[in-house]
């Protein structure tokens, strides 16, 4: 099985200029939990999560209304493509220690593979979703 056959193709975006409350209105709307960030060119240049904005601005004291992506985005982007094998994309997951992990082809995003989609899908072994979850968990765990 490959990755664009289950991935999600509907991608909401946004600029390294939106803010953090415009960008946690589209999470809202869409029921994301994480936004890429791309530039004019439809390149991912960076992510934010829910997490982020929690982490990174509101423990911090910064106002959603005036702080930008770019001020707390992640920019290591760490993607696949919509043929790669679905087991080395969890793998992939896996040792990155990521739920979430965009498709791109010829430099543009054409959708996200998250654990949840892996979840969803009834090709997709239970048992890999909950190794690939429990490698996420352990490795982040570890790192702390």
């Amino acid at each position: 099985m490959r990755v664009k056959e289950c991935m999600c193709k509907k991608v909401v975006r946004a600029t390294s200029d939106s803010t953090l409350q415009e960008i946690a209105k589209l999470m809202q709307e869409n029921d994301v939990g994480c936004v890429p960030i791309c530039n004019q060119e439809n390149h991912v240049i960076g992510f934010v999560t829910d997490r982020d904005i929690i982490t990174r601005c509101v423990a911090n004291n910064k106002k959603c209304e005036n702080t930008k992506a770019s001020d707390i985005m992640t920019t290591k982007v760490i993607k696949t493509t919509p043929d790669t094998k679905l087991d080395d994309a969890t793998q992939t997951m896996s040792n990155n220690q990521i739920r979430r992990l965009p498709v791109i082809e010829n430099n543009q995003i054409v959708g996200m593979l998250t654990i949840g989609d892996l979840a969803k899908n009834q090709e997709v072994h239970a048992k890999e979703v909950g190794d690939t979850m429990e490698c996420i968990c352990e490795c982040q765990h570890n790192h702390e």
